[in-house]
């Protein structure tokens, strides 16, 4: 559920789509789920689009490691491939353990993530929003793999409820809008005190040995028009990620659905990150207490 405000913001001209864009501050204690496809309702439409007719922009940081596999993706589709068929034909998804298939091979009723756990293939639209999707399964097959066991487990313990409950909403948290740190201990600090001038000004230098890693499809969705308010869920691993080369077993190997279920996120917004976007060169860019917003006390 889309927690402070949501929006649509307008494709370029020219462009039949239109883009969900939802934002939670960085004080909101849930997160972002504009899309979860398990026949459950949800806050925010998504349009067929041709992906590759829209503009993005693969220079910004956080879509570097993605950026070589995201354009051969789009320039298979600009070629007449579908989504899901642009997606298998990359290298990729023999890791994956899934196939990408149409969104009409997902029977009427039928919970998006109990198809993927049965059937080994993940519906797939014509979206951007699912073209972010199966990036995630071709870059993180792992932890994607193992959000869906816990998906899977937790419908077939409580069935489909009008209210999804802690952990399937944790995991859709996860799955829409996480993101992974690797930071020196005073980041983390400052981060998990929301001490938002300490973590981007006074520590800046710091942000030299520290990297983030965006994994949330609906969090990449988002920052193809970036907004100041865009957060991402830092997930905060049980063991240390000391380098983002194995991020995808460990953190496969860290999720548990008693953990999940107590929410271990930390909101962040993520174009505070010193380098990632030109206006925060400007420390009054923090001065805003709207985004920048003080950790809640009982």
């Amino acid at each position: 559920m889309c927690v402070e405000r949501c929006g649509w913001a307008f494709a370029r001209k020219g462009l039949v789509a239109r883009i969900p864009i939802c934002f939670a501050t960085a004080g909101a204690a849930s997160g972002v789920v504009c899309n979860t496809n398990d026949g459950q309702a949800t806050d925010s439409g998504l349009f067929e689009v041709n992906c590759s007719s829209l503009h993005i922009d693969w220079q910004v940081p956080w879509l570097q490691d993605l950026r070589a596999t995201g354009q051969a993706v789009l320039l298979r589709e600009a070629g007449g491939a579908s989504v899901a068929q642009a997606l298998n034909a990359d290298a990729a998804v023999a890791s994956t353990g899934v196939r990408f298939v149409p969104q009409a091979a997902l029977p009427a009723g039928e919970p998006y993530e109990r198809h993927i756990f049965q059937t080994g293939t993940v519906p797939t639209r014509d979206n951007l929003h699912d073209f972010f999707n199966g990036l995630a399964w071709l870059h993180f097959p792992q932890t994607k793999t193992r959000l869906n066991q816990l998906q899977a487990a937790a419908i077939a313990a409580q069935g489909i409820q009008p209210v999804r409950g802690p952990l399937r909403d944790a995991l859709t948290v996860f799955d829409e809008n996480a993101a992974f740190l690797v930071a020196p201990p005073p980041l983390w600090d400052a981060l998990e005190a929301r001490d938002w001038w300490r973590l981007f000004v006074e520590l800046r230098p710091l942000w030299a040995d520290a990297q983030l890693v965006l994994f949330g499809h609906a969090l990449l969705e988002k920052l193809v028009y970036a907004r100041k308010p865009v957060v991402a869920h830092i997930y905060r691993a049980q063991v240390a990620i000391n380098s983002v080369v194995n991020v995808d077993a460990t953190i496969a190997a860290d999720l548990c659905a008693n953990r999940l279920a107590a929410k271990p996120f930390i909101p962040m917004p993520v174009l505070g990150v010193p380098g990632w976007w030109a206006p925060n060169t400007d420390f009054s860019f923090y001065d805003d207490p709207s985004v920048f917003r003080p950790r809640r006390t009982a």
